[in-house]
């Protein structure tokens, strides 16, 4: 139950060729540590903006000017999951917020993963906070039946995270630390599976171009990226790509294999 203080606003927003997104008022039902500086966050609200795995929101928060984009680790009925890294004054103030608070979204961004394009035997590889995005995809993808291969990659082992719950779907899952001090040592590139029939990836991008030069099959690239308004207007977060230029915010964040331009 809501809060007797708790006046829920919904804004619809649409801005020409924009996409259609909502504006509306999440409460915080969790918001806990999952390692020293990783957070999980649950919110309870209007989902209905939201199209599939691989979108983001963008959140406002106290005595800042721009929003926060976060990416969508889970979506249940009206529970939305979110999980952020501490790196600076907006995820600060993220994790000092309580149980019960109120935070306005701007949902429905994105354009997120083709679940049409994965074949029987999917791979998803994941870097740092770039895990978060693939936890709903893999769950989409168990309860349609097909076989998820999940290599999710960290520094080290004190940043381990999600790699039971990714377990808890029924996925074949791996784990790799760059200093070996938990599962595979190296890279998510030094533990790919022999067999998987496409691939989808989120992750810094010294990682996403070592994911490009060493897979062997078509795949999707979830871009994290700086962005000033999150809706396509401000152009802040323009990449160039084998069509021209294009926004993570709007366009992307997913890209596919074939139109990406890595820069020198």
């Amino acid at each position: 139950m809501l809060p007797s203080w708790y006046t829920k606003k919904t804004l619809t927003i649409t801005y020409g060729e924009f996409p259609v997104m909502k504006e509306c008022d999440f409460i915080i039902t969790e918001n806990q540590p999952l390692t020293d500086n990783v957070y999980r966050m649950r919110l309870k609200g209007d989902t209905s903006a939201f199209s599939g795995p691989g979108q983001f929101v963008n959140i406002r928060l106290e005595g800042l000017f721009l929003r926060r984009p976060i990416s969508v680790c889970d979506l249940q009925d009206d529970i939305l999951t979110l999980i952020y890294k501490v790196v600076g004054k907006g995820t600060e103030q993220m994790a000092r917020l309580e149980t019960g608070a109120s935070l306005s979204l701007l949902t429905g961004l994105g354009n997120g993963y083709d679940l049409t394009a994965s074949g029987d035997e999917p791979l998803l590889l994941g870097g740092g906070v770039g895990v978060p995005p693939l936890y709903y995809l893999a769950r989409r993808f168990r309860e349609a039946g097909k076989t998820v291969h999940v290599v999710l990659g960290f520094n080290t082992a004190s940043e381990v995270f999600y790699e039971d719950e990714f377990k808890a779907l029924g996925c074949s899952v791996i784990v790799a630390t760059v200093d070996g001090s938990y599962g595979a040592k190296g890279f998510v590139t030094d533990a790919l599976p022999e067999t998987y029939s496409y691939f989808y990836t989120c992750g810094p991008e010294p990682m996403l171009k070592s994911v490009y030069k060493n897979t062997r099959t078509s795949g999707e690239f979830s871009f994290e990226e700086r962005m000033g308004c999150g809706f396509g207007a401000c152009m802040g977060c323009s990449c160039r790509t084998i069509t021209g230029y294009k926004r993570i915010c709007k366009e992307g964040p997913v890209l596919k294999k074939e139109e990406i331009l890595w820069e020198d």
